[in-house]
């Protein structure tokens, strides 16, 4: 009898850590996914996500994890969270082309994160300028061995590390 007991609680407690919620990763209006102007991203060829169309040149850790990249032009970050999920942090849209211009990395390779922490600050207004779009879409690049990827709040105007924008549900 107390075997089941515990057994059951045990297991409530490992479907609960397979749910995950990341949370602004800058401050602006959120957007699907399919909005955003590069086919590699609306089209989920990289994964499912979402995106926030900013009003601040900052992007911070949408969960808690460890850096896994932070490219050489600073315009993107990997990031894995504790339970498996896969983030990429895509700012701007074709600003590869700025080979970091206007960027300032906050963090490194194999840098443990908090929710909120600032990863990388930008020149919105010299992103605004030279890229095909400032929008900053969040990724799940292994969407593939998710259970369940939901987008939430879209259309609304949200401040980088508090509201929760994607739910996700690992296998």
């Amino acid at each position: 009898m107390f075997k089941r007991l515990f057994k059951k609680k045990e297991t409530e407690a490992v479907s609960q850590s397979n749910n995950i919620e990341l949370k602004a990763h800058a401050t602006g209006k959120v957007s699907d996914i399919k909005e955003v102007p590069d086919p590699i991203f609306s089209e989920k060829m990289m994964g499912e996500g979402i995106a926030i169309d900013p009003d601040v040149g900052a992007v911070v850790s949408p969960v808690d994890g460890v850096i896994m990249h932070i490219f050489p032009t600073k315009h993107a970050v990997g990031i894995k969270a504790s339970n498996g999920v896969e983030v990429l942090i895509h700012i701007g849209v074709e600003t590869v082309t700025m080979n970091g211009e206007g960027f300032e990395a906050h963090v490194e390779n194999g840098q443990r994160v908090k929710t909120g922490d600032i990863l990388v600050t930008f020149d919105l207004a010299l992103v605004k300028e030279k890229a095909e779009s400032a929008m900053i879409p969040m990724i799940i690049t292994n969407s593939k061995e998710m259970e369940k990827i939901e987008q939430v709040l879209i259309g609304d105007h949200v401040t980088a590390g508090e509201q929760t924008i994607l739910k996700v549900t690992s296998k």
